[in-house]
């Protein structure tokens, strides 16, 4: 399943950040983070709870960049 995400975030370098981080994470297949449309697409392993694998993504990017944001 591939879901897209609004993001919030200040630089493109963060951006970055955010997509390694997400890529990191357990249950994420594939992220890919677009600075210029504030867009993160995921892709999550089959049979997971998406919205679960979120949360967790959404810390691990706060790790890396506190001011992110992602809109689930």
């Amino acid at each position: 399943m591939k879901k897209t995400y609004k993001i919030d975030v200040d630089c493109a370098n963060c951006a970055n950040l955010m997509e390694l981080e997400a890529k990191k994470t357990s249950g994420v297949k594939d992220a890919v983070v677009n600075f210029m449309t504030l867009k993160m697409k995921v892709e999550f392993v089959d049979g997971v709870d998406a919205r679960e694998v979120m949360e967790r993504v959404r810390e691990n990017c706060k790790r890396v960049e506190k001011d992110c944001e992602i809109f689930l």
